[in-house]
């Protein structure tokens, strides 16, 4: 194994601070309000050392989607171990995992419509490789949820999948948590309740 040098471990800390910083930013403030002026004066460096990282405000978006993804792969892969788990326990479970996440503040919100992000994720080959493999394991225990009868074999799975992720930037979360009237834990189960139960009474 390699060594790495000193300066490329330097480097990798300053990386690491600048996505931590985009990450919560993101969060806290949405893709169109957060500025790379901001993040660079947060991380303490100047904004021309940040462009040797990431070049444009784009870039740094698509770094915290991949550092969130790959905290999603490690969720699922901790999720196989579970012996004994279905598969519609598996998608709740990744579904509370994604609330938390956002409820902890450490969820980029990005916009549904901009462009210049969009061109920038698509070309983003780690972001589309770790996106590709959550996607397929979700799917995965989708369609077996859907064979085992304990989700709806009319709604296609692509769209249970979507929903699934809608879950992870549901402004509904945010709401909930301000009126100050619900736990963190009250608000994942409600919601739980109504994105796998919906809100007929049976």
């Amino acid at each position: 194994m390699a060594k790495v040098s000193f300066r490329e471990q330097v480097l990798r800390v300053r990386e690491d601070a600048i996505v931590s910083t985009v990450n919560r930013l993101l969060a806290e403030k949405g893709f169109d309000l957060m500025t790379v002026d901001e993040v660079a004066a947060e991380v303490g460096i100047a904004k021309a050392s940040l462009y040797k990282h990431f070049a444009s405000k784009e870039e740094l978006a698509a770094a915290a989607m991949v550092r969130v993804l790959d905290k999603a792969s490690e969720f699922l892969s901790s999720r196989k171990l579970v012996e004994g788990a279905t598969p519609l326990q598996q998608l709740q479970a990744v579904a509370r995992w994604t609330m938390e996440v956002q409820l902890a503040g450490e969820m980029p919100s990005l916009p549904a419509q901009n462009s210049s992000l969009r061109a920038s994720l698509a070309s983003n080959k780690l972001y589309l490789a770790r996106l590709m493999e959550v996607s397929d394991q979700l799917g995965e225990w989708i369609v077996q949820a859907q064979a085992d009868g304990a989700l709806d074999k009319s709604v296609p799975a692509e769209l249970v999948l979507y929903t699934l992720y809608a879950r992870a930037c549901d402004p509904v979360l945010g709401v909930l948590k301000a009126s100050g009237n619900y736990s963190d834990e009250r608000i994942i189960d409600m919601l739980l309740q109504t994105c796998f139960g919906g809100l007929l009474i049976r």
